[in-house]
């Protein structure tokens, strides 16, 4: 079965141990990790040391060089501290992987909420950062202090919310595998809605909400010159449309990824793959949509089972015409060409050979039958016993339907030879029956009644006395010329049952 893999990497690929999943999944979360709260702290280093200032602080410069100190020092203890404490806290999540088992309910709620475990150690991390650098500056001035822990806290926000993103679409895999036969039908995550407007607070509102803080400080306390609150204005107006960017273009991939994987797997249906399957891998509406989409490609296999197996069963127009219109008890009145071909001492055989030998006989008869009366535009009606009953010209009417059956029993006469020790006597009947459906409601089959089926069963007792094949002139007058002229008279025979003679043709 093949897999729409629309993210590449991100999808754990089917022959990938959970040992190397979760060891490329960390090293993916650690590096992505490290990478976006660096940039997100010497944004809000650059922020809080050159944009705002340092109000009612006597000598800027100590201020600065104490600030890049723990600065750096923070930065030393706090990412690898924060990288291992995230991994620690997604161990349960990931302990059935290494395993390479089915997790837990429990463990499957973890996985699936493991970007949230994330997300709780960053935020302890900038909050305590907001503290220590809040406290080291107000040293210096209260003022200051307050400035520095809120604009710490802000651009700590602003980054728990691109870890989450990040996080939430490097777990992908796992979370793929967590939710593999899950059988549940409900949300394990957050959902579209509450994803967005998280995305919206953290990512847009949080950083214009600094920006209005300024604006109150500088009208409320007058402590910032025309150039420092323009320099500040146009500083956290672009950090607020960059964050606010970033925020919303990785929230609209988390939905926009698994809806295209959807799609490409819709166009591969389309197409008559039926083969395909959406990984699950979020546990909010877009989880259930892919799941769901799964479930739709399961039935459509099912129901293209049945439908082969009941062609097989009943025959390919016959399935047709039953899927497409509404199926009725009684039929009308049809011209058809009947051929009936039936084996010359099928009891012999069976007393003579082993069971086993007399079936395969019989499958390899009947193959052969089936394949000429299909290259024909004909269908095998039944099976009884070591006999076969094909139609022309019902359900799906055939213009030259005795010509065609004609040209079949030929073929099929000489097609037979292949078939060892097998030698079969052959009947075509053509004219009017009844074609339709017969039983009762609860079980019924399409079949065609009438003379012409009564014929073509004395014509092959009578073929297999002579060893041939043999028609009636009603199949021989309702051909065409081009297949008639392969075909001759041969007399007149009283067929058993009927009252009137039959004139037989036989090929020339």
């Amino acid at each position: 079965m093949s897999v729409a893999r629309p993210l590449g990497w991100l999808v754990p690929r089917p022959d990938e141990s959970g040992a190397a999943l979760v060891r490329r999944t960390a090293v993916s979360l650690v590096i992505s990790l490290s990478v976006a709260n660096l940039i997100g702290a010497a944004a809000t280093y650059a922020i809080g040391q050159f944009v705002l200032g340092f109000p009612d602080v006597d000598d800027p410069s100590e201020a600065r060089l104490a600030n890049l100190i723990a600065f750096g020092v923070y930065m030393l203890i706090s990412v690898p501290l924060g990288a291992w404490w995230a991994l620690r806290r997604a161990r349960p999540a990931r302990d059935w992987l290494r395993e390479d088992r089915v997790p837990t309910a429990e463990e499957r709620r973890l996985a699936l909420r493991a970007p949230g475990s994330i997300v709780f150690v960053h935020v302890v991390i900038w909050s305590l950062a907001a503290l220590v650098f809040g406290l080291l500056n107000a040293t210096y001035s209260v003022e200051l202090g307050r400035r520095v822990a809120l604009t710490v806290l802000f651009g700590g926000l602003t980054t728990c919310a691109v870890v989450y993103l990040v996080s939430e679409r490097l777990l992908r895999g796992g979370a793929a595998r967590a939710l593999t036969g899950a059988g549940e039908d409900r949300r394990l995550a957050p959902g579209i809605k509450t994803r967005t407007f998280l995305a919206w607070v953290l990512g847009t509102a949080v950083p214009m909400l600094g920006l209005g803080l300024v604006a109150i400080s500088a009208l409320t306390e007058g402590d910032f010159t025309r150039n420092q609150l323009a320099i500040a204005v146009l500083s956290l107006g672009g950090v607020a449309l960059l964050a606010g960017l970033l925020v919303s273009m990785l929230s609209a991939r988390a939905v926009a990824d698994p809806v295209v994987s959807v799609r490409k797997a819709m166009e591969r249906v389309e197409e008559g793959h039926l083969d395909v399957e959406v990984p699950v891998y979020d546990g909010s509406e877009v989880g259930q949509l892919q799941a769901g989409f799964n479930r739709m490609v399961d039935g459509l296999r099912e129901r293209e089972r049945i439908q082969d197996l009941f062609g097989r069963q009943v025959g390919e127009d016959v399935a047709r015409a039953a899927l497409e219109q509404d199926v009725e008890l009684g039929g009308e009145t049809r011209e058809v060409s009947v051929l009936f071909v039936d084996i010359v001492g099928s009891t012999r055989l069976a007393s003579e050979r082993p069971a086993s030998e007399v079936v395969d006989m019989l499958n390899r008869f009947f193959g052969v039958v089936v394949e000429v009366v299909r290259k024909h535009d004909g269908w095998v009606n039944k099976f009884e016993g070591d006999a076969a009953l094909a139609v022309f010209g019902a359900p799906v009417p055939l213009s030259d339907h005795a010509g065609q059956a004609l040209a079949a029993a030929r073929e099929l006469h000489e097609r037979l030879r292949e078939v060892d020790e097998v030698e079969a006597g052959i009947g075509v009947s053509s004219g009017e029956v009844v074609a339709g459906n017969v039983g009762s409601e609860h079980r019924f089959e399409y079949t065609v009644i009438g003379d012409p089926v009564n014929e073509a069963a004395r014509l092959t007792e009578l073929a297999k006395e002579r060893g041939g094949v043999l028609a009636s002139s009603a199949a021989l007058d309702a051909a065409e010329d081009g297949e008639a002229a392969n075909w001759e008279f041969d007399g007149e025979v009283s067929l058993r049952g009927r009252g009137r003679k039959t004139r037989l043709a036989v090929p020339t």
